[in-house]
């Protein structure tokens, strides 16, 4: 786990308030990291991609690093930044996109010099259909309806030798994708699923306008789900202003007592 937080991270800018006041340590936005037996991939480029990357190389120094996109808003995909001729001037490193969050790469400055100077290859994505990674590690797109302004968004399916991980850091509500989620959550491991907020009303504007399934939702419609799938569950993308980035929140440690879990930087899973 390389970042649990959402895209404008913390301290948030603008926000004044007890949420931002004491910046944590690798306190990131959210991404994974996948570690292989000759490669690394980290999925989602955030704007602290420096840190993360550096923190997956600890785990696995010689490993080739390749990149997986979810969408084209601004905590999944700026990170690219680092790979050009002002940063670390990248040789072809492999990102892995949808259609549309191609194009948007490739005629959209500054991301389309990245593809020109070749510091970046862009590898297409087909909803559904399985990447090949390494022998025993594959990567399945799965489209859910985002705000898609920009690009498709994307969830991704990860499966090791053993065992599956669900990557789904962004989305509008669940009953709006056509999948039952409590249903893809008894075909995996590990769901690291969208907790930007945990309830209405945190937010002083309408939160129509940022559309994320809250905490209390997901929780309501996964509490019938046996004790050993509701444990498989990991929130992550918290907003600055969730209360359950506090682990002493009342809500937090009742939700665990349910065997949900808020995910952690550094956590690992084997796959």
């Amino acid at each position: 786990m390389l970042g649990t937080l959402q895209d404008g991270g913390s301290p948030h800018m603008g926000c004044e308030k007890l949420c931002c006041s004491e910046p944590k340590p690798q306190d990131f936005v959210s991404s994974l990291g996948v570690v292989g037996n000759e490669k690394s991939f980290i999925f989602d480029a955030t704007p602290d991609v420096v840190s993360q990357t550096n923190f997956l190389k600890s785990q696995a120094a010689e490993n080739t690093l390749e990149v997986f996109l979810t969408h084209a808003h601004m905590g999944h995909y700026t990170g690219l930044m680092h790979l050009g001729r002002e940063a670390s001037n990248a040789q072809a490193t492999a990102v892995y996109v949808m259609p549309k969050m191609r194009l948007f790469l490739e005629q959209n400055g500054p991301w389309s010099q990245l593809v020109t100077l070749k510091n970046i290859t862009l590898k297409p994505l087909v909803a559904n259909q399985s990447v090949v990674l390494e022998k025993y590690l594959k990567v399945t797109p799965i489209k859910v309806p985002h705000r898609d302004e920009y690009s498709e968004t994307v969830g991704f399916i990860i499966q090791g030798k053993n065992k599956k991980a669900l990557y789904i850091p962004d989305i509008d509500k669940w009953s709006k994708w056509s999948v039952a989620i409590y249903e893809l959550i008894k075909t995996v491991d590990y769901a690291f699923l969208d907790g930007t907020f945990y309830a209405d009303g945190e937010l002083p504007r309408p939160m129509s306008e940022v559309p994320h399934p809250f905490v209390k939702e997901t929780v309501e419609l996964l509490k019938s789900l046996p004790f050993e799938d509701r444990e498989k569950v990991y929130f992550i993308h918290l907003n600055h202003t969730n209360p359950a980035r506090n682990p002493d929140f009342q809500g937090r440690l009742e939700n665990k007592k349910l065997g949900f879990h808020f995910a952690k930087f550094g956590q690992s899973f084997e796959l």
